[in-house]
Protein backbone atom coordinates (compact mmCIF):
# COMPACT_ATOMS: atom_id res chain seq x y z
CA UNK A 1 0.00 0.00 0.00
CA UNK A 2 1.49 3.33 -1.19
CA UNK A 3 0.67 6.55 0.34
CA UNK A 4 -0.61 9.64 -1.24
CA UNK A 5 3.56 11.02 -2.14
CA UNK A 6 3.95 7.23 -3.81
CA UNK A 7 5.86 5.56 -0.62
CA UNK A 8 5.17 2.24 1.26
CA UNK A 9 2.96 2.58 4.17
CA UNK A 10 4.30 0.20 6.79
CA UNK A 11 3.50 1.77 9.68
CA UNK A 12 0.90 4.60 10.72
CA UNK A 13 1.73 7.11 13.39
CA UNK A 14 3.93 9.56 14.75
CA UNK A 15 7.19 10.47 17.24
CA UNK A 16 6.11 13.57 18.32
CA UNK A 17 4.88 16.23 21.14
CA UNK A 18 7.19 13.28 23.92
CA UNK A 19 4.64 10.81 22.57
CA UNK A 20 5.47 7.60 20.29
CA UNK A 21 2.43 6.71 18.66
CA UNK A 22 4.16 4.38 15.54
CA UNK A 23 2.69 0.76 15.37
CA UNK A 24 2.88 -1.54 12.38
CA UNK A 25 -0.10 -1.31 9.76
CA UNK A 26 0.03 -5.56 9.43
CA UNK A 27 -0.82 -5.41 13.00
CA UNK A 28 -3.82 -3.23 12.97
CA UNK A 29 -4.96 -5.34 9.82
CA UNK A 30 -4.89 -8.29 11.90
CA UNK A 31 -7.56 -6.83 14.23
CA UNK A 32 -9.83 -6.63 12.05
CA UNK A 33 -8.99 -8.95 9.11
CA UNK A 34 -9.86 -12.25 10.96
CA UNK A 35 -12.76 -14.42 11.16
CA UNK A 36 -14.97 -14.50 14.25
CA UNK A 37 -14.73 -18.13 14.35
CA UNK A 38 -13.48 -21.24 11.64
CA UNK A 39 -15.97 -24.02 10.42
CA UNK A 40 -15.73 -27.53 11.71
CA UNK A 41 -16.03 -30.17 9.07
CA UNK A 42 -19.07 -32.01 9.46
CA UNK A 43 -17.48 -35.15 8.32
CA UNK A 44 -14.65 -35.09 10.90
CA UNK A 45 -14.21 -38.50 12.39
CA UNK A 46 -13.09 -37.78 16.12
CA UNK A 47 -12.36 -34.80 17.86
CA UNK A 48 -8.96 -34.10 17.34
CA UNK A 49 -9.59 -33.25 13.63
CA UNK A 50 -11.40 -30.59 15.43
CA UNK A 51 -8.89 -29.84 17.73
CA UNK A 52 -6.15 -29.08 15.03
CA UNK A 53 -8.79 -26.59 13.19
CA UNK A 54 -8.80 -24.61 16.66
CA UNK A 55 -5.53 -25.15 16.59
CA UNK A 56 -4.54 -23.32 13.46
CA UNK A 57 -6.97 -20.39 13.82
CA UNK A 58 -5.30 -20.39 17.40
CA UNK A 59 -1.85 -19.21 15.69
CA UNK A 60 -3.64 -17.27 12.79
CA UNK A 61 -5.40 -14.70 14.30
CA UNK A 62 -5.78 -12.64 17.94
CA UNK A 63 -8.73 -13.10 19.84
CA UNK A 64 -10.77 -16.02 21.03
CA UNK A 65 -11.39 -19.46 19.87
CA UNK A 66 -14.59 -20.27 18.69
CA UNK A 67 -16.34 -22.53 16.17
CA UNK A 68 -18.72 -22.95 13.82
CA UNK A 69 -20.65 -26.26 13.68
CA UNK A 70 -22.64 -26.25 10.20
CA UNK A 71 -24.28 -29.26 10.76
CA UNK A 72 -26.46 -28.45 13.41
CA UNK A 73 -26.16 -24.20 13.01
CA UNK A 74 -24.70 -23.63 16.54
CA UNK A 75 -21.16 -21.92 17.50
CA UNK A 76 -18.92 -22.74 20.07
CA UNK A 77 -17.16 -20.01 22.15
CA UNK A 78 -14.01 -20.26 25.06
CA UNK A 79 -12.68 -17.81 26.97
CA UNK A 80 -9.20 -18.70 25.54
CA UNK A 81 -8.09 -15.53 24.00
CA UNK A 82 -4.34 -14.43 22.26
CA UNK A 83 -3.82 -11.04 22.19
CA UNK A 84 -1.73 -9.26 19.87
CA UNK A 85 1.75 -8.06 21.40
CA UNK A 86 1.31 -4.90 23.15
CA UNK A 87 4.26 -2.41 23.76
CA UNK A 88 6.33 -2.88 27.30
CA UNK A 89 5.84 0.25 29.03
CA UNK A 90 7.22 1.09 32.30
CA UNK A 91 4.65 2.11 34.66
CA UNK A 92 6.19 6.06 35.03
CA UNK A 93 5.73 6.21 31.23
CA UNK A 94 1.92 4.42 31.00
CA UNK A 95 -1.24 6.87 30.77
CA UNK A 96 -4.32 5.93 32.03
CA UNK A 97 -6.65 6.67 29.00
CA UNK A 98 -10.48 6.82 29.00
CA UNK A 99 -12.33 6.37 25.97
CA UNK A 100 -15.91 7.54 26.04
CA UNK A 101 -17.58 5.49 22.95
CA UNK A 102 -14.76 3.18 22.73
CA UNK A 103 -17.00 0.87 21.25
CA UNK A 104 -17.58 2.56 18.41
CA UNK A 105 -16.01 2.59 14.52
CA UNK A 106 -13.76 5.37 15.73
CA UNK A 107 -13.35 5.05 18.99
CA UNK A 108 -12.40 0.80 18.26
CA UNK A 109 -9.87 1.82 16.27
CA UNK A 110 -8.73 4.68 19.00
CA UNK A 111 -8.79 1.44 21.50
CA UNK A 112 -6.30 -0.39 19.62
CA UNK A 113 -3.98 1.76 18.93
CA UNK A 114 -3.40 2.86 22.32
CA UNK A 115 -3.59 -0.44 23.65
CA UNK A 116 -0.78 -1.66 21.16
CA UNK A 117 1.37 1.07 22.07
CA UNK A 118 1.24 -0.08 25.82
CA UNK A 119 -1.42 2.45 27.56
CA UNK A 120 -3.99 1.03 30.11
CA UNK A 121 -7.11 1.75 28.47
CA UNK A 122 -10.56 1.76 29.93
CA UNK A 123 -13.69 1.93 27.50
CA UNK A 124 -17.11 3.24 28.56
CA UNK A 125 -19.97 2.37 26.28
CA UNK A 126 -23.80 2.05 26.60
CA UNK A 127 -23.97 -0.13 22.75
CA UNK A 128 -26.80 2.13 21.38
CA UNK A 129 -24.23 2.40 18.01
CA UNK A 130 -21.17 0.73 19.57
CA UNK A 131 -20.55 -3.15 20.19
CA UNK A 132 -18.78 -5.17 22.19
CA UNK A 133 -17.28 -7.33 18.55
CA UNK A 134 -15.04 -4.28 18.05
CA UNK A 135 -13.16 -4.36 21.07
CA UNK A 136 -13.66 -8.46 22.12
CA UNK A 137 -10.13 -9.03 21.04
CA UNK A 138 -8.92 -7.03 24.08
CA UNK A 139 -11.11 -8.53 26.77
CA UNK A 140 -9.53 -9.99 29.29
CA UNK A 141 -6.06 -8.03 29.06
CA UNK A 142 -4.70 -6.92 32.15
CA UNK A 143 -4.18 -3.12 30.61
CA UNK A 144 -7.89 -3.27 28.98
CA UNK A 145 -11.48 -2.47 31.13
CA UNK A 146 -14.79 -2.24 28.82
CA UNK A 147 -17.52 -0.80 30.97
CA UNK A 148 -20.79 -0.64 29.63
CA UNK A 149 -21.95 2.72 31.10
CA UNK A 150 -24.74 6.07 29.58
CA UNK A 151 -22.50 8.93 29.99
CA UNK A 152 -25.35 11.30 30.87
CA UNK A 153 -24.99 9.75 34.06
CA UNK A 154 -21.70 10.39 35.92
CA UNK A 155 -18.68 8.47 36.23
CA UNK A 156 -16.12 8.36 38.22
CA UNK A 157 -12.31 7.07 37.95
CA UNK A 158 -8.61 7.84 38.00
CA UNK A 159 -7.19 8.49 34.56
CA UNK A 160 -4.74 10.89 32.87
CA UNK A 161 -6.17 11.43 29.37
CA UNK A 162 -9.81 11.38 28.49
CA UNK A 163 -10.67 10.97 24.77
CA UNK A 164 -14.83 11.84 24.50
CA UNK A 165 -16.31 9.97 22.02
CA UNK A 166 -19.93 9.58 22.85
CA UNK A 167 -22.33 10.50 20.03
CA UNK A 168 -24.53 8.91 18.01
CA UNK A 169 -22.61 10.31 14.83
CA UNK A 170 -24.98 8.67 11.61
CA UNK A 171 -28.00 10.61 10.76
CA UNK A 172 -30.16 7.63 11.36
CA UNK A 173 -28.97 7.27 14.37
CA UNK A 174 -28.61 10.69 15.73
CA UNK A 175 -32.22 11.40 14.02
CA UNK A 176 -33.60 7.93 15.98
CA UNK A 177 -34.16 9.76 19.24
CA UNK A 178 -33.28 13.39 18.86
CA UNK A 179 -33.56 14.20 22.89
CA UNK A 180 -31.48 11.70 23.79
CA UNK A 181 -28.46 12.87 21.23
CA UNK A 182 -28.84 16.16 22.67
CA UNK A 183 -28.82 14.59 26.20
CA UNK A 184 -25.09 12.84 25.05
CA UNK A 185 -23.66 16.00 23.81
CA UNK A 186 -24.87 18.42 27.22
CA UNK A 187 -24.46 16.20 30.23
CA UNK A 188 -22.08 13.58 28.88
CA UNK A 189 -19.79 16.09 28.17
CA UNK A 190 -20.91 17.55 31.23
CA UNK A 191 -19.95 14.74 33.42
CA UNK A 192 -16.68 14.21 31.50
CA UNK A 193 -15.30 17.92 31.88
CA UNK A 194 -16.20 17.05 35.70
CA UNK A 195 -14.04 13.84 35.73
CA UNK A 196 -11.24 15.65 33.68
CA UNK A 197 -11.79 18.72 36.40
CA UNK A 198 -11.52 16.68 39.41
CA UNK A 199 -9.08 14.07 38.03
CA UNK A 200 -6.80 16.89 36.52
CA UNK A 201 -6.89 15.11 32.94
CA UNK A 202 -6.73 16.15 29.86
CA UNK A 203 -9.57 16.22 27.97
CA UNK A 204 -10.25 15.94 24.34
CA UNK A 205 -14.01 16.61 22.62
CA UNK A 206 -14.38 14.86 19.06
CA UNK A 207 -16.21 17.66 17.52
CA UNK A 208 -17.67 17.42 14.00
CA UNK A 209 -17.39 19.01 10.67
CA UNK A 210 -21.46 19.37 10.98
CA UNK A 211 -20.65 22.23 13.21
CA UNK A 212 -20.48 24.67 10.15
CA UNK A 213 -23.80 23.63 9.30
CA UNK A 214 -24.42 24.32 5.24
CA UNK A 215 -21.77 26.31 5.26
CA UNK A 216 -21.48 29.68 3.20
CA UNK A 217 -17.78 29.66 2.98
CA UNK A 218 -15.57 27.28 1.11
CA UNK A 219 -13.04 25.61 2.82
CA UNK A 220 -14.04 25.74 6.11
CA UNK A 221 -11.80 27.17 8.85
CA UNK A 222 -12.11 26.90 12.27
CA UNK A 223 -12.58 30.65 12.40
CA UNK A 224 -15.73 30.40 10.72
CA UNK A 225 -18.95 30.26 12.85
CA UNK A 226 -21.17 27.71 11.03
CA UNK A 227 -24.62 28.08 9.25
CA UNK A 228 -26.62 25.94 11.33
CA UNK A 229 -30.61 25.32 11.02
CA UNK A 230 -31.47 25.27 15.22
CA UNK A 231 -34.72 23.73 14.31
CA UNK A 232 -33.98 21.19 11.30
CA UNK A 233 -34.04 17.21 11.20
CA UNK A 234 -30.14 17.64 12.07
CA UNK A 235 -30.13 20.76 14.72
CA UNK A 236 -30.22 17.76 17.45
CA UNK A 237 -26.40 16.60 16.48
CA UNK A 238 -25.43 19.80 15.27
CA UNK A 239 -26.61 22.06 18.06
CA UNK A 240 -25.63 19.42 20.75
CA UNK A 241 -21.58 19.45 18.96
CA UNK A 242 -21.78 23.52 19.57
CA UNK A 243 -22.79 23.59 23.62
CA UNK A 244 -20.51 20.47 23.60
CA UNK A 245 -17.33 23.03 22.74
CA UNK A 246 -18.98 25.73 24.57
CA UNK A 247 -18.36 23.62 27.38
CA UNK A 248 -15.03 22.44 27.13
CA UNK A 249 -14.26 25.92 26.72
CA UNK A 250 -16.24 26.85 29.73
CA UNK A 251 -14.30 24.79 31.66
CA UNK A 252 -11.01 25.32 30.31
CA UNK A 253 -11.87 29.16 30.76
CA UNK A 254 -13.21 28.80 34.44
CA UNK A 255 -11.31 26.02 35.94
CA UNK A 256 -8.27 25.60 33.93
CA UNK A 257 -9.21 21.80 32.88
CA UNK A 258 -6.85 21.03 30.04
CA UNK A 259 -9.01 20.54 26.47
CA UNK A 260 -8.75 19.61 23.11
CA UNK A 261 -11.20 20.13 20.28
CA UNK A 262 -11.29 17.88 17.16
CA UNK A 263 -13.44 18.93 14.53
CA UNK A 264 -13.69 15.52 12.86
CA UNK A 265 -14.66 15.84 9.19
CA UNK A 266 -16.09 12.45 6.73
CA UNK A 267 -14.24 9.19 7.81
CA UNK A 268 -14.51 5.74 6.62
CA UNK A 269 -12.57 2.44 7.40
CA UNK A 270 -12.98 -0.82 8.45
CA UNK A 271 -15.76 -1.45 11.26
CA UNK A 272 -17.76 1.41 9.74
CA UNK A 273 -21.28 0.14 10.44
CA UNK A 274 -22.95 -1.23 7.37
CA UNK A 275 -26.72 -0.10 7.72
CA UNK A 276 -25.78 3.63 9.65
CA UNK A 277 -26.85 5.21 6.07
CA UNK A 278 -23.47 6.58 5.67
CA UNK A 279 -22.30 7.39 2.11
CA UNK A 280 -19.32 5.23 1.87
CA UNK A 281 -20.59 2.23 3.56
CA UNK A 282 -24.14 2.91 1.40
CA UNK A 283 -22.07 2.60 -1.66
CA UNK A 284 -19.67 -0.19 -0.95
CA UNK A 285 -22.57 -2.73 0.28
CA UNK A 286 -24.67 -1.54 -2.82
CA UNK A 287 -21.91 -2.05 -5.57
CA UNK A 288 -20.76 -6.04 -3.51
CA UNK A 289 -24.36 -7.33 -3.70
CA UNK A 290 -24.81 -6.06 -7.60
CA UNK A 291 -27.51 -3.37 -6.48
CA UNK A 292 -28.23 0.10 -8.05
CA UNK A 293 -25.91 2.84 -6.38
CA UNK A 294 -28.06 5.20 -5.07
CA UNK A 295 -26.95 9.08 -5.13
CA UNK A 296 -28.91 11.80 -3.61
CA UNK A 297 -30.15 14.74 -5.84
CA UNK A 298 -27.52 15.01 -9.04
CA UNK A 299 -24.36 14.11 -6.83
CA UNK A 300 -23.27 17.63 -7.48
CA UNK A 301 -22.77 18.10 -3.61
CA UNK A 302 -19.24 17.24 -2.29
CA UNK A 303 -17.41 15.81 0.69
CA UNK A 304 -14.01 15.01 1.84
CA UNK A 305 -13.33 11.66 2.78
CA UNK A 306 -10.19 10.93 5.65
CA UNK A 307 -8.96 7.31 6.08
CA UNK A 308 -9.63 5.85 9.78
CA UNK A 309 -6.13 5.71 10.49
CA UNK A 310 -5.30 9.09 9.35
CA UNK A 311 -8.05 10.06 11.86
CA UNK A 312 -6.35 8.73 14.51
CA UNK A 313 -3.23 10.18 13.96
CA UNK A 314 -4.63 13.56 14.33
CA UNK A 315 -6.51 12.51 17.22
CA UNK A 316 -3.44 11.57 18.83
CA UNK A 317 -0.75 14.07 17.75
CA UNK A 318 -3.60 16.79 18.90
CA UNK A 319 -4.02 15.32 22.94
CA UNK A 320 -0.38 15.10 23.37
CA UNK A 321 0.40 18.32 21.87
CA UNK A 322 0.06 22.15 23.22
CA UNK A 323 -2.87 23.25 21.19
CA UNK A 324 -5.72 24.29 22.71
CA UNK A 325 -7.86 25.54 19.78
CA UNK A 326 -10.33 23.94 18.14
CA UNK A 327 -8.46 21.60 14.67
CA UNK A 328 -10.33 20.78 11.54
CA UNK A 329 -8.89 16.60 10.85
CA UNK A 330 -9.85 15.87 7.75
CA UNK A 331 -8.53 15.65 3.75
CA UNK A 332 -9.05 18.84 1.52
CA UNK A 333 -9.03 16.16 -0.87
CA UNK A 334 -12.93 16.72 -2.51
CA UNK A 335 -15.05 14.69 -4.13
CA UNK A 336 -18.43 15.40 -5.66
CA UNK A 337 -20.93 12.18 -4.59
CA UNK A 338 -21.49 11.13 -8.12
CA UNK A 339 -17.71 10.97 -8.70
CA UNK A 340 -16.91 8.56 -5.51
CA UNK A 341 -19.76 6.43 -6.35
CA UNK A 342 -17.96 5.97 -9.69
CA UNK A 343 -14.35 5.51 -7.16
CA UNK A 344 -16.29 2.45 -5.11
CA UNK A 345 -17.91 0.86 -7.93
CA UNK A 346 -14.30 0.35 -9.92
CA UNK A 347 -12.42 -0.45 -6.50
CA UNK A 348 -15.43 -3.09 -5.81
CA UNK A 349 -14.84 -4.70 -9.13
CA UNK A 350 -10.88 -4.85 -8.96
CA UNK A 351 -11.60 -6.32 -5.33
CA UNK A 352 -14.45 -9.09 -6.76
CA UNK A 353 -12.57 -9.82 -10.33
CA UNK A 354 -9.19 -10.71 -7.93
CA UNK A 355 -11.24 -12.54 -5.97
CA UNK A 356 -13.08 -14.36 -8.75
CA UNK A 357 -16.90 -13.20 -7.72
CA UNK A 358 -17.67 -11.04 -9.86
CA UNK A 359 -21.66 -9.61 -10.43
CA UNK A 360 -23.10 -10.52 -13.55
CA UNK A 361 -23.51 -6.89 -14.75
CA UNK A 362 -22.26 -3.66 -14.13
CA UNK A 363 -23.54 -1.97 -11.13
CA UNK A 364 -25.82 1.24 -12.11
CA UNK A 365 -25.70 4.80 -10.32
CA UNK A 366 -29.73 5.52 -9.83
CA UNK A 367 -30.66 9.42 -8.59
CA UNK A 368 -32.70 9.98 -5.07
CA UNK A 369 -34.09 13.70 -3.58
CA UNK A 370 -31.84 15.26 -1.36
CA UNK A 371 -32.61 15.24 2.00
CA UNK A 372 -33.64 18.09 4.44
CA UNK A 373 -30.89 20.54 5.40
CA UNK A 374 -27.93 17.81 3.87
CA UNK A 375 -24.90 20.02 3.09
CA UNK A 376 -23.71 21.08 -0.38
CA UNK A 377 -20.07 21.78 0.35
CA UNK A 378 -17.64 20.08 3.19
CA UNK A 379 -14.11 20.53 3.25
CA UNK A 380 -11.56 21.33 5.82
CA UNK A 381 -8.93 24.25 5.58
CA UNK A 382 -6.07 21.76 7.55
CA UNK A 383 -4.06 24.61 8.02
CA UNK A 384 -3.73 24.79 11.65
CA UNK A 385 -3.57 20.65 11.87
CA UNK A 386 -0.37 20.84 9.59
CA UNK A 387 1.45 23.65 11.73
CA UNK A 388 0.44 23.15 14.70
CA UNK A 389 0.51 19.24 14.60
CA UNK A 390 2.50 18.44 11.73
CA UNK A 391 -0.38 16.35 10.47
CA UNK A 392 -1.88 15.97 7.07
CA UNK A 393 -3.60 12.49 4.99
CA UNK A 394 -1.33 10.14 4.17
CA UNK A 395 -3.86 7.62 2.75
CA UNK A 396 -5.22 8.04 -0.66
CA UNK A 397 -8.77 7.57 -0.68
CA UNK A 398 -8.77 5.02 -3.33
CA UNK A 399 -6.34 2.77 -1.22
CA UNK A 400 -8.71 3.60 2.29
CA UNK A 401 -11.85 2.49 0.31
CA UNK A 402 -10.21 -0.73 -0.99
CA UNK A 403 -9.54 -1.34 2.54
CA UNK A 404 -12.92 -1.36 3.47
CA UNK A 405 -14.21 -3.21 0.51
CA UNK A 406 -11.96 -5.86 1.57
CA UNK A 407 -13.45 -5.63 5.25
CA UNK A 408 -16.88 -5.84 3.78
CA UNK A 409 -16.71 -8.63 1.54
CA UNK A 410 -15.06 -10.50 4.05
CA UNK A 411 -17.50 -10.32 6.42
CA UNK A 412 -20.26 -10.83 3.91
CA UNK A 413 -18.44 -14.29 2.92
CA UNK A 414 -18.73 -15.14 6.62
CA UNK A 415 -22.46 -14.50 7.28
CA UNK A 416 -21.71 -11.73 9.67
CA UNK A 417 -23.54 -8.92 7.34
Amino acid sequence: MSDINGNQILTVGHKRFGFDSEVSVDVLRSLYLRPHYVTSSANAENADEETELSKKFSRSAYGSKSIYHSEDNTISYTTLSRFAPVRLVPPSQRKRILVTGGAGFVGSHLVDRLMLLGHEVHVLDNFFTGSKTTVSHWVGHPNFELIRHDIIEPFMIECDQIYHLACPASPPHYQFNAVKTIKTSFLGTLNMLGLAKRTKARFLLTSTSEIYGDPEVHPQSEEYWGHVNPIGPRACYDEGKRVAETLTYGFHLQDGVDVRVARIFNSYGPRMNPFDGRVVSNFILQALRGEDMTVYGDGSQTRSFQYIYDLVDGLILLMNSDEKRPVNIGTAEEFNILDFAKVVRDVVEKVQKESGTENPKRVNIIHKPMPVDDPQKRRPDTTRAKESLGWQPRWPVAAGVEEMVRYYAFKMAEGSI
